[in-house]
């Protein structure tokens, strides 16, 4: 079967320039009609779809959102050969053609209401939650994040995505690039963690902590 990457690419640039005419010039506005090329995988209410392994994005904090973006354009994350996601999203965050588009997407995202999801990781919550005393230094012993420190919210985040991404970051799919610093630090706590037993426990804690 074909990839359907190519086929995605061109449904998005092809929304892109059938909508162009109706852009607001600047805003939020701007960051809503922008955002229906993600709708094919995030969901029109950025909820995410099991389908295509697209996380949830909505009510990510604008900065978390464009700086990823950013990473995504430049190649600090999903250029790795053995990051199927990565790789998708690398040529849709391209689509956006400068910073202050990523920029009005972002924030738009954050505008919209988090939602969480049913758990669909099995692990220990017990463990999960001793071992998480390490993420929160960061993430907040919450699970809300830290702009400060780059560290992302995490009480939002699909149990079976924290997993995937762990995962990532552990075999150095993830923060491959030496210019991604925030990434690097990732990398070397994943690096600690075991097993994906032990990624499935964190998983499952994070997932009972409340939006």
């Amino acid at each position: 079967m074909p990839s359907a990457r190519p086929i995605i690419l061109a449904a998005a640039l092809a929304c892109l320039a059938g909508c162009a005419a109706e852009l607001p010039a600047q805003g939020v506005a701007r960051g809503e009609v922008l955002f229906q090329n993600c709708t094919q995988c995030h969901g029109v209410d950025g909820g995410g779809s099991d389908l295509v392994a697209a996380p949830p994005i909505a009510g990510l904090p604008a900065w978390y959102v464009e700086v990823q973006l950013n990473n995504f354009q430049t190649g600090l994350r999903g250029a790795h050969a053995d990051d199927v996601e990565g790789l998708k999203m690398r040529p849709m965050a391209r689509t956006l053609k400068s910073a202050a588009d990523a920029k009005v997407v972002a924030e738009y995202v954050a505008g919209l209401p988090a939602k969480k999801g049913a758990a669909r990781v099995t692990g220990d919550v017990a463990k999960g939650q001793a071992a998480f005393a390490t993420c929160g230094a960061c993430h907040g012993t919450d699970g809300s994040g830290n702009e400060a420190l780059k560290a992302p919210p995490l009480k939002q985040i699909p149990d079976w995505y924290v997993v995937k991404q762990l995962g990532k970051f552990k075999s150095g799919v993830r923060a491959y690039d030496p210019k991604d610093a925030t990434g690097a630090t990732m990398k070397g706590i994943a690096s600690g963690i075991t097993d994906e037993a032990a990624m499935r426990d964190l998983a499952a804690y994070i997932h009972t902590l409340p939006l």
